[in-house]
């Protein structure tokens, strides 16, 4: 874990950022999740739990403490979204949007939207749906609307093959190639 936010943080992270990473991927782990997808021209809700139960592997010396669990148990619910919706996200992307909540989600948002338009067919969104979707905090449309703007094109420089167009209206959004390419792996024989 500590090599994964040294990623992230492009630097060896103290001691304080390990344990704040810790901490938040212990609060998602306890969180309940609502996902509503659309499933054959139907919304369908889910509620689920990401994590259903931890492996701990205790060290034998008292003096070292367990950082973190050997083994996690996803939902089953969970996995299967994720083996169904699952878009995986350019880790350095991430990296260079860290410092900011909503570029971050505008980022998740644009890696698993874009790609799943259909050619020739793109899709408006209005700034007032944006809004409701990111706009937590804001109390005017207008200065989210600045903000978004600012934010858009920071994101836009960690996937630039990002084909979004914006008018006083909103954001018409058209078919893109995934923010990571897919790459295609043959394995013969044998069990996985």
């Amino acid at each position: 874990m500590t090599a994964f936010v040294k990623r992230l943080l492009k630097r060896n992270p103290n001691g304080r950022e390990v344990k704040d990473f810790k901490n938040q991927l212990s609060a998602l782990s306890a969180a309940t999740i609502r996902l509503a997808i659309l499933a054959d021209e139907r919304a369908v809700q889910i509620n689920t739990n990401i994590v259903t139960a931890f492996d701990f592997w205790f060290t034998k010396s008292p003096n070292q403490r367990v950082l973190w669990p050997s083994a996690v148990r996803l939902s089953h619910e969970y996995f299967d979204t994720l083996v169904k919706h699952a878009i995986p996200l350019d880790e350095r992307a991430i990296a260079a949007l860290s410092h900011s909540a909503m570029a971050l989600d505008v980022y998740v948002w644009l890696a698993q939207r874009l790609h799943r338009i259909n050619l020739g067919n793109p899709q408006f969104v209005p700034w007032t749906s944006l809004y409701e979707q990111f706009g937590q905090g804001f109390s005017r449309i207008r200065k989210f609307r600045e903000k978004f703007l600012l934010v858009l094109r920071k994101v836009h420089t960690q996937y630039p093959a990002a084909r979004i167009e914006v008018d006083k209206k909103g954001l018409t959004l058209r078919q893109s190639p995934p923010s990571v390419p897919k790459r295609f792996i043959t394995i013969k024989g044998g069990d996985i």
